[in-house]
């Protein structure tokens, strides 16, 4: 096949990709009264927000967006989320870890890690918005427990995932139905590999946070990972803190999103090292993933994302 071949076999796919997750959007804009779109400053739900506002152009993005708070973020994302919010003219929710570890409703784990800790302030805001529709920037290629995911995915009154409440999705017919009090996740993405992401990204120009090319940082090793210090803790005797060129493939709880050695800092570069990639980037830089083999199974039945 010829090199003309192959960009106009990817051309085709992002296309159908695209055209995939506006038909997605736009049936959800007409079928629930008050969606929120999952908004972290992460490239994902960048794509979210990109995608939106090519689906209702010329008139605004008709959905508040919602960050989870963990108060453990990188100082770039969340200078990214402010421009953007600006910049699209969006109404900002923020859900804050920080406010239930205050009042006790929650508290810190052993670990240190708050991923875990967000699913409460997401349930709640979700009801105290009534919010009927959550996009999320899910993709089925991240990891096992997304892979079964439907695009359309039902959740009880409580935020739960039930398998055997899941509807089938046949000719990209969704089924939106639920009870008062229950609500549904929509992941316009699912189909989407890391790759395609940034593919698409490149194709649309699409601005990210900076730390997803590389740059210089102080890390520090550990379980297979380059971590970094910050409000959420540092290294742990026998930990070298080491200066090393990384980049981020995944943006989280700063506590358990590593880094990867990386000398990409264009588009062109990063695309070239994820079509060498062998693992995902939950895989190779989520820390949270790695609690136990159902880690992330036990999460989404919670009510995560």
């Amino acid at each position: 096949m010829t090199a003309a071949a192959v960009e106009t076999l990817h051309t085709d796919q992002l296309d159908a990709l695209e055209s995939e997750a506006i038909h997605i959007m736009r049936e959800v804009a007409g079928e629930f009264d008050r969606p929120v779109i999952l908004f972290s400053g992460g490239k994902d739900s960048m794509l979210l927000v990109h995608l939106a506002a090519k689906a209702f152009w010329p008139a605004p993005i008709p959905f508040p967006v919602l960050h989870v708070d963990t108060g453990h973020n990188f100082d770039e994302v969340l200078s990214f989320r402010d421009r953007v919010v600006e910049r699209y003219g969006l109404e900002l929710e923020v859900a804050r870890v920080q406010d239930y570890i205050d009042d006790g409703r929650l508290s810190e784990r052993a670990d240190g890690t708050r991923n875990p800790l967000q699913t409460t302030p997401l349930l709640d805001a979700i009801a105290e918005h009534r919010h009927d529709a959550v996009f999320g920037g899910g993709r089925r290629d991240e990891e096992r427990a997304r892979a079964k995911e439907r695009v359309f995915s039902l959740r009880t009154a409580f935020g739960q995932w039930e398998p055997s409440r899941q509807r089938p999705e046949l000719w990209n017919l969704y089924n939106g139905r639920h009870k008062p009090g229950e609500h549904v996740r929509v992941f316009p993405l699912s189909n989407f590999t890391e790759l395609d992401v940034w593919r698409y990204i490149a194709r649309e120009g699409v601005e990210l946070p900076s730390i997803y090319y590389a740059h210089t940082r102080d890390v520090f090793s550990r379980d297979g990972m380059w971590l970094t210090s910050g409000p959420w803790g540092g290294a742990r005797d026998g930990e070298e803190v080491v200066t090393k060129t990384v980049r981020y493939r995944t943006v989280g709880d700063g506590s358990c999103t590593g880094a990867v050695e990386s000398t990409a800092t264009s588009l062109d570069e990063v695309l070239a090292e994820v079509r060498e990639s062998r693992l995902t980037e939950r895989g190779a830089t989520r820390a949270d993933d790695r609690l136990s083999e159902a880690a992330m199974e036990d999460r989404k039945r919670e009510g995560y994302f």
